[in-house]
C-alpha cells in the first residue's frame, strides 16, 4: 500500500465526505422541525457544527476501509434523532423527513458539478491536465500550485460521494431512508411488515454492499450511480 498516495487522497476526500454526511443529517432534522418534531433542535443536533454529527467509525474509519478494500465508498454520520409520532401527520411526513437526506446529497452533487464546469470554463487547460495526471498534487505542480486544482478534485469527488450516498440511502430497506420512504408510502399492513426489518436492516444493507449477492448491485444500484455521475460531469 502506498501510504503517501493514500494520505493525499484522504486530504482531498475528507471535506466532501464530512459535508455530505453532515448536511444529509441536518436536512433530516430541519424538515422534521418544519413538520412538527423539535427533538433534534432540543438535543442540539439541528446544527451545522460537524463535530456534533461526525461518527468516528461511520464518518472516518468506514469510508477508508471501504476505499482500501474495494474502491467503493460508504459513510454515515450520527443519525439525527426524529420522533415520528411528534410529526403532524406521522406516516405522511415520515416520507418528507426521510427523503430530505438523499435530496440534500443530490443538491450538493448538482452544485459541485456546476462549480466544476465553472472552473473548467474559466481556467483553460485544467481539465486536460487533471485527466492526464490523475493526482491533485502533481497537477498542482503543473499549474504552479494553483489552488483551483485540489478544489477541482474535491468537487469531482463531491459529485461522486453525494450521488453514491443518495442512492445507497434510497435502498428500500429500513433504517435506510428509502426504507422509511416505503414505510410511509405503503398501505398499513405492508408498511408494518417492512418496518419490522429495521433492527437488522443496517446489517442487510452492509452485507449487500460488501458481498453483492447474485450481482444485484450490477443490475440496480451501479448503473443508476454511474448514469447520474456521468450526466453531472
Amino acid at each position: 500500500m502506498d501510504f503517501a498516495d493514500l494520505g493525499q487522497k484522504i486530504s482531498v476526500m475528507a471535506l466532501p465526505i464530512i459535508l455530505a454526511v453532515v448536511l444529509h443529517e441536518y436536512a433530516h432534522g430541519w424538515v422534521a422541525s418544519r413538520k412538527g418534531d423539535q427533538t433534534a433542535r432540543m438535543m442540539g443536533r439541528l446544527t451545522l457544527n460537524p463535530i456534533v454529527h461526525i461518527d468516528l467509525f461511520g464518518t472516518i474509519i468506514l469510508p477508508i476501509l471501504f476505499y482500501i478494500s474495494s474502491g467503493f465508498l460508504f459513510a454515515f454520520a450520527k443519525p439525527v434523532p426524529v420522533n415520528f409520532w411528534n410529526l403532524r401527520r406521522p406516516k405522511e411526513d415520515m416520507v418528507w423527513v426521510a427523503a430530505a437526506g438523499p435530496g440534500m446529497n443530490l443538491v450538493l452533487a448538482a452544485i459541485s458539478a456546476f462549480l466544476i464546469h465553472l472552473i473548467i470554463k474559466f481556467v483553460p487547460g485544467i481539465s486536460e491536465a487533471v485527466s492526464s495526471q490523475g493526482n491533485p498534487f502533481s497537477v498542482g505542480n503543473v499549474f504552479g500550485g494553483s489552488f483551483f486544482v485540489p478544489i477541482l478534485f474535491m468537487l469531482i469527488f463531491s459529485v461522486q460521494i453525494n450521488v453514491i450516498l443518495a442512492m445507497i440511502n434510497l435502498i428500500p430497506i429500513p433504517p435506510a431512508d428509502g426504507g422509511r420512504i416505503m414505510v410511509g408510502l405503503l398501505p398499513r399492513a405492508q408498511s408494518n411488515a417492512l418496518s419490522r426489518i429495521e433492527p437488522i436492516g443496517i446489517f442487510l444493507i452492509i452485507g449487500i454492499l460488501i458481498f453483492n449477492p447474485l450481482g444485484i448491485l450490477n443490475l440496480t444500484l451501479y448503473p443508476v450511480i454511474h448514469g447520474i455521475i456521468g450526466m453531472l460531469l
